[in-house]
């Protein structure tokens, strides 16, 4: 920490995604109805899972915390997006900063983990449907939802702690709409190319190496679906490990990319970030319920329980 205060940055200047007008209205109003979705959709899935013990299962179990972090993704920066775009209050204090890259890397790394166990669950139901019940109990689910936690929080640690570890004496502008290690290790006032160039890409790797197993884990799952196409149910499964993949790419995705290659142009980082943060936590509610016939049944009988029960209530109430 002796590094870190020689720190005479206070705050930063977050550059945003445009400096023109018309076009920080237009994201205003875009990202605040993305922002508004992902938030009503993913509480939906949540409340849903919780409502109904049809969906009382490891599947459903994970896909509801996918949404609580997915939620929480979404409102580690996106909120203060919007109000900047109101107000034109564009900064943000060095402890806000850190503060960012703690919750954005705690809730990528959980996620991470997160989207490996949907995989393996969809692995053990498909390719080993006999021993699911014996190898997927309620105790797994808990132990690697908390393992996503816990993954997540190590992960944010270490990158916070390199970031304390920068000297910030000079120039506060991020060119971004957020925090994040590429752009901000770039502003110290050291020449931190090598260890920084090593410490981002290193969750790069990290990102890369995950999708991998999860692609090979995908790969495996439909090919023994091809196999048992002849029975009933594939199309469902198929459906489902669609589903999963379609989030898992558009997740992991700009993450390698980003972490993979940081010297690479801000305007393409700044595009991708948007996908990761503000499009891909959105992507849970629309895929998985407009995809998924458990879901959508649910989620009507959850409306009419929900009408029923207010034609129920005496008129002197209101």
């Amino acid at each position: 920490m002796e590094i870190a205060n020689k720190s005479t940055v206070s705050e930063f200047v977050l550059l945003g995604l445009s400096n023109s007008w018309e076009l920080q209205m237009f994201f205003f109003m875009v990202f605040s109805l993305f922002y508004v979705a992902t938030m009503v959709g993913n509480s939906l899935i949540v409340i849903t899972v919780i409502a109904d013990a049809h969906l009382h299962s490891p599947m459903y179990f994970l896909l509801a915390n996918l949404s609580i972090i997915d939620m929480s993704l979404a409102s580690f920066a996106t909120p203060k997006m919007i109000t900047d775009y109101l107000t034109g209050h564009k900064t943000i204090s060095f402890d806000g900063c850190i503060t960012q890259i703690f919750f954005l890397h705690l809730f990528t790394g959980a996620e991470i983990i997160l989207l490996m166990a949907m995989s393996f669950d969809r692995y053990i139901a498909i390719c080993k449907p006999l021993h699911y019940a014996s190898i997927i109990s309620p105790w797994v689910c808990v132990a690697l939802v908390v393992a996503s936690w816990v993954v997540g929080i190590m992960h944010s640690m270490s990158q916070v702690i390199f970031a304390l570890t920068l000297p910030f004496c000079g120039p506060n502008q991020v060119d971004s709409f957020f925090c994040d290690l590429p752009v901000v290790f770039q502003l110290a006032c050291v020449d931190t190319y090598v260890l920084g160039l090593f410490m981002i890409s290193t969750s790069g790797i990290i990102a890369l190496f995950c999708f991998i197993l999860l692609f090979n884990s995908y790969v495996i799952v439909l090919v023994t679906i091809k196999h048992y196409s002849s029975q009933g149910g594939s199309s469902k499964a198929l459906s489902t490990c669609t589903a999963h993949f379609i989030v898992v790419f558009m997740f992991f995705g700009p993450c390698i990319f980003i972490y993979m290659w940081p010297q690479s142009s801000f305007l393409i980082e700044k595009i991708l970030s948007v996908f990761y943060t503000i499009f891909t936590p959105i992507l849970n509610p629309v895929i998985y319920t407009l995809r998924n016939q458990e879901v959508k049944t649910a989620m009507r009988k959850l409306k009419n329980r929900f009408l029923n029960s207010r034609k129920t209530i005496p008129s002197h109430y209101f």
